[in-house]
């Protein structure tokens, strides 16, 4: 266990409270360890601490438009290659329709998040149907298709070499944020039953295995999702946007680690969905500025009204690199304290990563080049829109 060196003190002006009761005309940051986990200071500034007019070099925030990605093929290998490190691959897959080959992922537990879409994913266990909103975690070396009743889009991660697990939910139960009863596992219904290989027929099924981002496959006579039954506790799961009942306070803006959904060794997903505002009036409605100094931050968009970022849009994604200040836009930071409604409107996945991600081969037109600029604006000028 870490022994952090803690002094707790106050210097100046400063609030009693973290993320409330702020001093008049000041804007709060956080410099923090072990993403919202270790020791913590709130600064309070004069400005909002986003406030530059212009920036240059890697570290700078940058999103990307998925929706301006081309289709790929039925083959999930072929997803477009968003973000990435050693220890996780996050892609966004465009297809239609069904899989004609089965797929494997040797490298680690793949997380398909169904963006847009309806249809059947078939794996060793049996068929789960899957549609907008849907998490599905598969295990290391399951194998699988899928088949969409038209388009679809999705986010794939990747854990490489690693697994996903549930959250330590600490002194707020096991059944906190959701209840393990609501995932869901594939069933070996008819449907599932009616795709095997009927007795004494030949057909050609291929199986492409991914391992260390290399691709094998193999041929098969028979489908070989063949199984007729199983037991135990490892197998995929589903779960519903829908079933997540996110933790809330009411005086108090809770960090995103709150939220956690699925967490891996060197990475964390979280989700934000519909919550209320917090009503004690000196409390922050807004998510606080802060230095996530140990964590690469990205939030993908999925539904709803995103009310801490300005012009951005479903299928959207940001990536702001550890190392510097970032919070909400001025439009936003204009009702940190007075909402312009009563509850957030908002469906996103977050992965915070301990390693640093890099970009992957995009499409010029994928990125939004003037995002770094989107936080220029006063916020009492925005206000008065």
């Amino acid at each position: 266990m870490r022994h952090w060196i803690s002094f707790p003190r106050s210097e100046g002006l400063s609030s009693r409270q973290a993320h409330a009761d702020l001093p008049p005309g000041s804007y709060e940051r956080e410099l923090g360890r072990e993403g919202f986990f270790g020791p913590a200071t709130q600064m309070y500034h004069a400005h909002p601490p986003t406030g530059w007019i212009d920036w240059e070099g890697p570290l700078k925030p940058r999103a990307f438009d998925l929706n301006r990605i081309a289709p790929a093929s039925a083959d999930p290998w072929q997803a477009t290659m968003v973000l990435h490190n050693a220890r996780l691959q996050l892609r966004f897959w465009r297809t239609t329709g069904r899989m004609p080959d089965l797929v494997r992922n040797a490298d680690g537990d793949e997380l398909l998040f169904v963006h847009r879409g309806r249809g059947a994913l078939f794996c060793d266990y049996g068929r789960l149907t899957v549609e907008d909103g849907d998490y599905i975690v598969l295990p290391r070396g399951t194998l699988w298709r899928s088949e969409f009743d038209g388009a679809a889009e999705l986010l794939l991660i990747e854990a490489t070499g690693d697994s996903y697990r549930l959250p330590d939910r600490g002194p707020v139960g096991a059944h906190a944020v959701f209840d393990p009863a609501v995932l869901d596992t594939p069933v070996m219904d008819e449907v599932f039953r009616a795709q095997q290989t009927p007795p004494g027929v030949e057909e050609t099924w291929c199986v492409r295995v991914k391992r260390r981002n290399t691709i094998s496959t193999a041929t098969y006579p028979f489908n070989p999702l063949d199984a007729l039954g199983w037991h135990g506790d490892l197998a995929p799961v589903r779960l519903k946007m829908r079933d997540i009942r996110p933790l809330m306070s009411h005086r108090y803006h809770l960090p995103p680690s709150a939220h956690s959904t699925f967490v891996a060794e060197r990475f964390v997903i979280c989700s934000f969905v519909p919550r209320p505002f917090e009503s004690d009036p000196g409390a922050l409605k807004v998510p606080f500025f802060h230095n996530n100094d140990d964590f690469d931050e990205v939030i993908f968009y999925h539904r709803g009204e995103f009310f801490s970022r300005d012009d951005i849009a479903e299928g959207m994604m940001t990536f702001h690199p550890s190392g510097f200040t970032h919070g909400p836009h001025p439009k936003a930071l204009a009702g940190m304290l007075a909402p312009r409604r009563g509850e957030t409107d908002e469906y996103a996945v977050m992965l915070d990563a301990r390693d640093p991600l890099d970009v992957g081969p995009l499409p010029a037109e994928v990125e939004l080049p003037d995002y770094a600029r989107s936080w220029r604006g006063r916020p009492d000028a925005q206000a008065a829109e």
